[in-house]
């Protein structure tokens, strides 16, 4: 299934039913009054978050979704049957925004989360409501009000609790691949990855963490080149960055500290939602290495860096240090919920 992430849909809520005008005529009751009844009200519109969806490609095609209309009040004080509602099912980390006003309606981070986005009219007032002892047959009704029209923007931000951040071919499908389930397309290319995924990695029964990879960022991200600017939001919700660099392929061309540092740049340029959040330093592809020369060309990569927070070596395709870095996430995980 192709992975959409953004959508623009239109909402149109049904409208109330008008009032009715009627009088009783029924016989040895020639006057009986009014008995118009009331419209219905109009059906409205919500979104609902579903755990079975991973994008919003259902609203690619489709984007008008309307309301159904109620029916009008009729004699002998009938109310007029109200607009079914409408609920559309999107993926849970979806925000709602407002085209017209860039207000932010809502944002859905829980299955089964649900909110109003387009509210139906009202219903009318048949004519029996109008009856007074001042006025025996009123002849007056009102109209139901018109639904609620929204032209609505949906921004998709997956859930998880670690990101990963990196340069193509960092090596970031591989460890993905690695520690979970998830399977991304790994080739010895830039840019393999072009969607976001999520992996699940299972400690045991009851300890597990979601963690994200994302299309390689590359220099010039935050202003739009390649595709990093358009995924680096999935990132925004995660509590934890890991930001992976290639140390195996210090060729001259292919410079660890170089391409550290232009990630760093593309964080900084994409502002707090990424600056701010925990972020470790993984170098990864160290099973290129003599096992005596992995200590020291690491701690050399991190003294020319400057790192100084946690940092681990790893090899995402042997799976050495894998072990290690995941027991660290999750415990950093358990004592942070302790801690709150």
């Amino acid at each position: 299934m192709k992975f959409v992430d953004e959508a623009k849909i239109k909402v149109m809520a049904g409208n109330g039913g008008n009032g009715c005008i009627s009088f009783l005529r029924e016989k040895y009751r020639p006057n009986g009054g009014p008995d118009g009844g009331d419209g219905g009200d109009g059906g409205s519109i919500y979104l609902q978050a579903d755990e079975g969806l991973n994008t919003l490609i259902d609203f690619r095609f489709k984007r008008v979704f309307k309301g159904q209309r109620a029916l009008d009040g009729s004699g002998r004080n009938k109310t007029g049957h109200k607009g079914q509602d409408l609920t559309l099912k999107v993926p849970v980390g979806t925000e709602i925004f407002d085209i017209e006003t860039e207000e932010m309606i809502g944002d859905l981070v829980e299955v089964g989360q649900k909110i109003l986005v387009a509210q139906g009219g009202y219903h009318g007032l048949g004519n029996a409501r109008f009856k007074s002892s001042v006025n025996r047959t009123p002849r007056k009704a009102t109209r139901g009000s018109e639904g609620e029209i929204r032209e609505l923007r949906l921004e998709l931000k997956l859930l998880a609790d670690v990101g990963l951040l990196g340069l193509p071919n960092a090596g970031k499908s591989s460890l993905i691949n690695k520690v979970s389930a998830a399977r991304p397309k790994i080739a010895d290319y830039p840019f393999t990855t072009i969607t976001p995924s999520l992996g699940v990695v299972s400690l045991d029964a009851h300890r597990s963490f979601v963690i994200a990879d994302i299309p390689g960022v590359i220099e010039g991200a935050a202003e739009g080149a390649g595709l990093g600017l358009l995924f680096l939001k999935h990132l925004t919700r995660t509590g934890l960055l890991l930001h992976m660099v290639d140390v195996g392929t210090d060729d001259g061309v292919n410079d660890p500290v170089a391409a550290f540092r232009a990630i760093e740049g593309e964080v900084e340029k994409y502002g707090d939602a990424l600056q701010g959040k925990q972020r470790w330093l993984v170098l990864n592809k160290v099973d290129l290495f003599l096992d005596e020369e992995k200590d020291q060309l690491c701690q050399d990569v991190v003294d020319k860096i400057g790192w100084q927070g946690p940092w681990f070596a790893i090899s995402a395709i042997t799976g050495e240090g894998t072990k290690v870095l995941v027991q660290k996430i999750m415990t950093t995980m358990e004592e942070a919920a302790e801690a709150e």
